[in-house]
C-alpha cells in the first residue's frame, strides 16, 4: 500500500507541483492536516525524549514547527477527546459521550457547528479517514450496516469520509466509505450487537485455542482475523479488514483524498488507529523497534507520518499547509492484549516524566505529544504555553476569519497566537478523567475522589485520592509532593474556579 500512494505521488509530481496553487493571500493557510495519533503518549516520540523507539518523521515535523510541552488532549479517553475536539465542548457536560460501542449512535447533532462545518464555511473540502468512534445512526443498536447509515460524518462537516465505525477492538470490523460499507457482499449481510451474540462466529471467550492474539482483559467476543473484540458480529465476510494493512489503507485513503483536492483549499482530519489495541502492525515493521508490537506501532505510526509529509513535499504543498500532530489521551501498556507490551517496555518510559497514563486525573492522562508546523507562518521552536485540543475550533476559526456563532463552541478558546508560537495560552484548563481536575498556570488541583488508586485491568495510577492534591508543576512535574495542607488558600480558589466552570455549562 505504501508503494502504491508514493507510485501515485510520483506518477502526479511535476504536474501537480507546477499546477498547485499560489499561496493564499488572506493570511491563513492553503491547507489543514490533523494528525490524530490514539493513546500516544508524552514520552513515546523521539521529539519527546524516547530514545529506544525512532520517529524520524515526527520529529522532522516537530524540528520544522512548534512542539509543545503543555499540550493536552480535553479528557484522558477516545471518544470524549474527540466530541470536546470537534465540538468545542467538554464532553463531560453532555451525558452519553464515555468511550462508546462499535453501535452507538452519533453522539454530536446533526448540523451542529463543529470544527469540520467551520471550515468548510471558510471554504475548505472536509475530509476524515480514520477511527471515528464518534457513534452512526440516530439510535444506537438500530444501525443496517446493510445500506447508507447515517448521521455521521456527513451531517456534522464532512464532505469526504473513510472511516473504522468505532475502534479497532470493537465491532464492527469494516470500513465504511461515504456511509457505506466497502465491500459488503449484500448476500452475507452483516449484524452487530453488544448486549447479546449475533450469529455463529466463534468467540474468543469459546473457542480460545482460535486465537493468535489472546486477551488479557475482556476483548473476548467475536474473533476477527484471529482476534477477539468487544461486541459480536456475524456477516461481512468480504467486507472485514485486517488488522495488519489497517494502516496502509488508511494512509492511501489519506493520500487519495490530498490528490484529489490539492488544487484547492482542503481539510483533512487523519485520526489514526495507532497505536491503540490490538497492536497488529505490518511484517515490514515487525521487530523493528525491538519493544514488541506496541513499538512496533510506533514505528508504523511514524512511517504514515511520513508518507503525508512526503505527499505534501512532492505536491508543492507543504509552505503553505497547516499540519497539527497531536494524539487523543495519553498512553496505556497493557489494555486488553496479551502482546508483550509490558515485558518488552524495558527503559522505555511512555509517559516521560509524568505520572498517570490513559483514563488517569494525574498529567500523562491529557499531556501528550503537540505539534504545529505552517512553514509560511510559524517559526520554528519549543512553547510552554498551555494549549488544548478544544480550542481548535475557535483558534482556527479565528485564522480563517469565520464567524462563531455565540451559542457554539462554549468552551472553546482562541488561543491562535500561542498554536503559531506565542507565549500566552490558556489561563486555565479542565482536565477530565474519573473525575474533574482544573490548571491554573502551572498548579493543579485534583479533588477527593473515593475511587481506587491503581485500575485493576491496566494497573495505571488513577489519581484518585480521600483526600485533596495539590500540585506545583513548576517544580513537581511528576505530581509526586501534595501541597494541599500547606496552601489552603490556594486549594479553594482552585476549587472555586472549577465549580465556575462547571456551573456555567449548567446555566446555558
Amino acid at each position: 500500500m505504501p508503494q502504491r500512494l508514493l507510485l501515485v505521488c510520483l506518477l502526479l509530481a511535476l504536474g501537480a507541483v507546477a499546477t498547485a496553487a499560489q499561496p493564499a493571500t488572506s493570511g491563513r493557510p492553503r491547507n489543514i492536516v490533523l494528525i490524530y495519533a490514539d493513546d500516544i503518549g508524552y514520552g513515546d516520540l523521539g521529539c519527546y525524549g524516547a530514545s529506544r523507539v525512532k520517529t524520524p518523521n515526527v520529529d522532522r515535523l516537530a524540528r520544522e514547527g512548534v512542539r509543545f510541552t503543555d499540550g493536552h488532549s480535553p479528557s484522558a479517553t477516545c471518544t470524549p477527546s474527540r466530541y470536546a475536539m470537534l465540538t468545542g465542548e467538554y464532553a463531560w457536560r453532555q451525558r452519553g459521550t464515555n468511550i462508546l460501542p462499535g453501535n452507538a449512535a452519533l453522539i454530536i447533532e446533526p448540523e451542529r457547528f463543529t470544527l469540520p462545518s467551520m471550515l468548510r464555511h471558510a471554504g475548505y473540502t472536509t475530509g476524515v479517514v480514520g477511527k471515528w468512534h464518534l457513534g452512526l445512526g440516530t439510535e444506537t443498536g438500530a444501525q443496517d450496516w446493510n445500506t447508507v447509515v447515517r448521521p455521521g460524518p456527513r451531517e456534522i462537516g464532512f464532505d469526504y469520509s473513510f472511516i473504522i465505525p468505532a475502534t479497532g477492538d470493537r465491532t464492527p470490523c469494516v470500513y465504511m466509505e461515504n456511509q457505506r460499507v466497502v465491500g459488503l457482499d449484500p448476500a452475507d449481510p452483516i449484524q452487530v450487537g453488544y448486549r447479546m451474540k449475533t450469529g455463529s462466529d466463534p468467540t474468543g471467550r469459546e473457542n480460545p485455542e482460535l486465537l493468535r492474539t489472546h486477551p488479557s482483559h475482556g476483548h473476548d467476543q467475536t474473533i476477527v482475523n484471529g482476534i477477539s473484540r468487544i461486541g459480536y458480529m456475524s456477516g461481512g465476510k468480504d467486507a472485514r479488514w485486517v488488522d495488519e494493512t489497517m494502516a496502509d489503507v488508511l494512509t492511501v485513503k489519506a493520500g487519495e483524498f490530498i490528490l484529489r483536492n490539492r488544487e484547492r483549499p482542503f481539510f483533512l482530519f487523519f485520526p489514526t488507529h495507532d497505536i491503540h489495541v490490538p497492536r497488529v502492525p505490518h511484517p515490514r515493521f515487525a521487530g523493528k523497534s525491538g519493544m514488541g508490537p506496541r513499538g512496533d506501532a510506533i514505528v508504523q505510526f511514524d512511517h504514515c507520518v511520513g508518507e503525508i509529509l512526503t505527499l505534501l513535499d512532492r505536491l508543492g504543498l507543504t509552505d503553505d499547509t497547516l499540519v497539527i500532530l497531536t494524539s487523543d489521551n495519553g498512553s496505556v501498556v497493557d489494555d486488553g492484549y496479551q502482546d508483550q507490551a509490558v515485558e518488552k517496555l524495558g527503559s522505555h518510559r511512555p509517559t516521560g516524566p509524568l505520572r498517570g497514563g490513559k483514563y488517569s486525573n494525574f498529567e500523562a492522562g491529557t499531556r501528550l505529544p503537540f505539534v504545529v508546523r505552517w512553514p509560511r507562518s510559524v517559526r520554528p521552536g519549543v512553547s510552554d504555553a498551555l494549549v488544548c485540543q478544544i480550542d481548535l475550533l475557535s483558534s482556527l476559526a479565528s485564522l480563517t476569519r469565520t464567524p462563531v456563532p455565540a451559542e457554539a463552541a462554549p468552551d472553546s478558546l482562541d488561543t491562535l497566537g500561542a498554536l503559531l508560537g506565542g507565549k500566552s495560552g490558556r489561563d486555565h484548563l479542565i482536565e477530565h478523567a474519573s473525575q474533574l481536575s482544573v490548571r491554573k498556570g502551572t498548579w493543579k488541583y485534583i479533588p477527593p475522589s473515593p475511587g481506587p488508586k491503581v485500575q485493576a485491568n491496566t494497573g495505571l495510577e488513577t489519581g484518585n485520592d480521600p483526600q485533596p492534591q495539590l500540585y506545583d508543576l513548576s517544580r513537581d512535574l511528576g505530581e509526586r509532593e501534595n501541597l494541599a495542607a500547606r496552601h489552603p488558600e490556594r486549594v479553594a480558589d482552585l476549587r472555586r474556579l472549577l465549580e465556575q466552570v462547571q456551573q456555567r455549562g449548567r446555566s446555558r
